[in-house]
């Protein structure tokens, strides 16, 4: 995995671990977070090895929808899933805005305590993909901080809500 393209997001967070993490499993307060600038609806969330995690992305007529499989789940400390695109029926498809993009991402998202705080650190690689979708990724890899800052920008305000 060492010499694959490996888009990494790393945070600190004014708020306790086990607060950071209810924010990334818990069906209401992650859509207030996840999918900047969308409706974020979540169709299925099952915090185990091997559950699901289906969420659509709505803006105006238009639907994006992803699928995501845990393949570990170790509260409060780590998530891991296998991320993809899918169709309305959550079979894995190809991203309708990139075709090479790859299909399958292994995501892995770590919460460290910090005196007080938490340090977040996502990790995004390509899984079982091909040369081009490889190198898709690895061209896209300096812009995907945008989306992913708009988030945690979301995601910081809500936590100081949640403790106000």
């Amino acid at each position: 995995m060492g010499d694959l393209p490996t888009y990494v997001l790393e945070r600190v967070f004014d708020a306790p671990r086990e607060l950071v993490w209810k924010t990334w499993t818990d069906p209401v307060l992650l859509p207030r977070w996840y999918g900047p600038r969308v409706e974020t609806i979540i169709h299925r969330l099952e915090l185990k090895p091997g559950g699901l995690w289906l969420v659509e992305m709505r803006w105006g007529d238009n639907s994006h929808h992803q699928r995501a499989e845990y393949t570990d789940v170790t509260p409060p400390e780590r998530l891991v899933w296998l991320h993809s695109s899918s169709d309305a029926e959550w079979n894995i498809v190809p991203s309708p805005m990139m075709a090479d993009w790859p299909r399958v991402l292994l995501t892995t998202v770590t919460f460290e305590e910090d005196g007080g705080r938490t340090r977040l650190r996502l990790t995004w690689v390509p899984h079982s993909a091909s040369a081009a979708e490889i190198a898709c990724f690895a061209a896209a890899i300096e812009g995907m901080g945008k989306g992913w800052d708009a988030s945690m920008e979301l995601l910081a305000q809500l936590l100081a809500e949640l403790q106000a």
